[in-house]
């Protein structure tokens, strides 16, 4: 089973996402959904490593043996949150019953006016996070994102709302210019959106204990806050079905301090409470898991102590040891497969 996740081919291909995009647009999202049936069969014929790394998860979040009839419906469950990007992106969140839990706590964040970290994963969707729009009129939204990864769906969808594509920060980019668009983005009290759950074979990651066994989690986006100095609130959009969703915030940290003495222990104290977040969301919606790939394999060459964070953006880049390009991806990671 591959670990290196990037490196799995794109699913599908250009001509069915933009069939299904015209099938969407003109027949509306029933008669969409009904091409989800074939797409789902596709996969589970076609993508091997995918269906095995599917069945291995729900073994474990479903604490039972899981079956085929299982795989499918964690496929369905993927293809059902692509297809209604669509609309979300096209602004008609009313097709959709979206409830909200903890935006006080984000609200209050965000009021503060020095920016926010939104830390999210890939579980569930996060363009759901766009209804924020409805609850926080005015809200700048910035979402970190690889542009160059799911190159046919991420060309579909900068197509179908080119405004939001030009505020994607591009996580493709080096290091200390991808800080430097962070933080100018977070002086306009932007909330920042960061898919903080893959990591990369030689990136440095931290061992924290998910579903009962040690799994890599990346450094870097915690080295990063730790130079910002931002507050974290951790973010999860977990599709419920049907046309349900439900934005679940919960505060993380108000601004990472590394205590002197004790730096090398903060960071992988707080890596492992998002671990265990993170379980806790997964196991309550297992199906909403779109990490289809060996999330457990541990790279020797990636465990290292815990760097302490600089103030210098340049020395942060330096302290992930790893090329610029694949340091950038460990922030933010890309949409989900």
């Amino acid at each position: 089973m591959s670990v290196d996740w990037k490196q799995r081919p794109e699913g599908g291909g250009r001509v069915a996402l933009w069939l299904i995009r015209a099938v969407a647009c003109h027949g509306g999202r029933t008669l969409a959904r009904l091409l989800l049936y074939p797409t789902t069969l596709y996969f589970l014929l076609r993508r091997g490593p995918e269906r095995r790394a599917s069945i291995a998860f729900l073994d474990r979040a479903l604490g039972r043996p899981a079956r085929l009839l299982d795989g499918a419906r964690h496929v369905h469950t993927f293809a059902s949150t692509i297809l209604d990007r669509l609309f979300l992106l096209d602004g008609r969140e009313n097709r959709f019953r979206i409830d909200v839990r903890g935006i006080d706590a984000l609200a209050t964040k965000v009021d503060e006016g020095r920016g926010v970290l939104l830390f999210g994963s890939h579980l569930g969707s996060f363009e759901a996070m766009r209804a924020l729009s409805r609850h926080r009129p005015g809200l700048k939204l910035r979402v970190v994102l690889d542009k160059a990864h799911s190159k046919a769906l991420t060309q579909m969808l900068d197509a179908l709302a080119p405004e939001i594509a030009a505020g994607v920060i591009d996580a493709s980019q080096d290091g200390p210019a991808l800080m430097l668009q962070i933080q100018q983005a977070a002086a306009e009290g932007a909330l920042v959106a960061l898919l903080v759950d893959r990591s990369l074979p030689g990136q440095p990651t931290v061992q924290a204990s998910f579903f009962g066994e040690p799994a890599p989690f990346p450094l870097a986006p915690w080295q990063m806050a730790a130079v910002l100095k931002l507050p974290i609130v951790l973010g999860f959009g977990l599709y419920r079905g049907g046309n349900r969703y439900e934005l679940v915030f919960e505060p993380c940290s108000d601004g990472i301090d590394l205590p002197r003495g004790r730096r090398n222990g903060a960071l992988g104290a707080l890596i492992r409470g998002y671990a265990a977040r993170l379980e806790h969301h997964a196991r309550q919606a297992p199906y909403n898991w779109f990490n289809f790939y060996d999330f457990w394999h541990v790279d020797p060459s990636a465990q290292q102590p815990e760097p302490a964070a600089s103030g210098d953006p340049q020395a942060l880049a330096l302290a992930a040891g790893v090329p610029a390009r694949d340091r950038a991806v460990g922030v933010g990671a890309g949409r989900p497969r």
